[in-house]
């Protein structure tokens, strides 16, 4: 009987714990505002969510120039870079709720300053 009520109690804290945890992310989202990655080059730029799901796509004509296949490899490798911003995004948000290793864990990645996809451009070595 008496396992039986710690149990419950246990329990309730878990879900109460849960229950503020859950609330401060949903604060923090909506903060943040949409939780996207954004690449851009040559005419192409692309969107996308923590996860890689594609939510935006725009070509230029000067894009559609250089061909179907540059244009496919162009969006390919934009995609990558924008999945990845997506996955900094996604940590720099959740990681003050959940935890840094935590929000690792999941998948999402923090993006350091010296990485190649922190930036649109690569940085320009002196």
């Amino acid at each position: 009987m008496v396992a039986e009520f710690d149990m419950d109690r246990a329990v309730a804290r878990v879900m109460e714990e849960a229950s503020r945890t859950g609330e401060a992310a949903a604060a923090r989202f909506e903060r943040a505002g949409p939780v996207v990655g954004k690449a851009a080059a040559g005419g192409v730029s692309v969107e996308v969510a923590p996860g890689g799901l594609l939510t935006g796509l725009t070509l230029t004509r000067a894009a559609l120039r250089s061909g179907s296949e540059a244009v496919a490899s162009q969006i390919l490798e934009l995609s990558r870079r924008a999945e990845r911003r997506a996955g900094d995004r996604m940590h720099q948000v959740l990681a003050p709720v959940l935890g840094a290793e935590a929000v690792t864990a999941l998948g999402y990645a923090a993006l350091a300053e010296d990485d190649p996809d922190f930036y649109d451009e690569e940085p320009v070595a002196w």
